[in-house]
């Protein structure tokens, strides 16, 4: 139902038989926020735009899903930053639908997609998440709306999930990683039981027997949550909802228990 592409932070899910690339936290304009803080960096907003659009080609989907966090910008844009999102959903939508699923810095997301010139095949939805056939996405910051988390598969980004590696001598690198594991239906059942927002206006309880994926950020030049190294997560519903789960390097390389790599 959700497979990654083989050695990219994405994958493409079976959405009632429609081909979806799931990208989470493109965090597009991030230079612009690091010069702020005296890096100077060239801009990657090309080298990213192109990669997605390479993934597009290679496989062959019907939808984008931007998990959440498609701008870095938790307020208004910059015009460098906005620039760099008008061109890609603009790139992205000519040539399949998109779906972003608003994320912690997309508060404006509305705004700026409709500048896109073909704003009509782009949908934003509420923080909530949406679902697509047994699939649900939600960027992950809140709770994910009733209907989401009751999918087969629930995708979350704003993680950034990573695994600390280190060899005999004692260097280490930081790894992107893919977590999955089930989830659990108590933490919802009692967040649902005690609050009238369900996120998706039916008022009806999630039944939870699913799976969680936490996805990688698209963007490479992010921190993350370092999943092995006592580090928490930022999600209100982890670790509670997903209290064991793998860990998978991008290639696919299965690690274990994301605790004890």
């Amino acid at each position: 139902m959700l497979e990654p592409v083989p050695g990219e932070p994405a994958a493409v899910a079976d959405c009632d038989g429609e081909r979806t690339l799931v990208v989470a936290d493109y965090h597009a304009g991030l230079e612009v926020a690091l010069r702020y803080d005296g890096v100077e960096l060239r801009s990657a907003a090309g080298d990213r735009r192109q990669h997605l659009l390479g993934l597009l080609d290679s496989t062959a989907v019907d939808r984008v899903v931007f998990l959440g966090d498609l701008a870095n910008a938790i307020g208004t844009p910059s015009r460098e930053e906005r620039r760099e999102l008008t061109t890609l959903l603009g790139a992205v939508s000519e040539r399949v639908p998109v779906t972003v699923v608003k994320g912690n810095h997309d508060g404006d997301v509305e705004a700026w997609a409709s500048e896109s010139e073909r704003a009509n095949a782009i949908d934003v939805t509420p923080t909530s998440g949406t679902r697509l056939g047994d699939v649900g996405f939600v960027h992950g910051h809140t709770w994910p709306a009733s209907g989401v988390a009751s999918a087969d598969v629930v995708c979350m980004g704003h993680e950034h999930p990573t695994i600390r590696l280190e060899d005999e001598v004692g260097g280490a690198r930081a790894e992107r990683v893919w977590l999955r594991g089930p989830l659990v239906p108590d933490p919802f059942v009692e967040r649902f039981s005690t609050t009238t927002d369900d996120g998706d206006g039916t008022g009806d309880p999630p039944t939870v027997t699913g799976e969680l994926v936490v996805c990688p950020a698209f963007n490479d030049r992010l921190g993350g949550t370092w999943t092995n190294a006592g580090q928490g997560f930022l999600a209100p519903f982890l670790p509670e909802g997903m209290p064991e789960a793998e860990a998978y390097l991008l290639d696919g390389t299965r690690l274990g228990p994301y605790q004890r790599v």
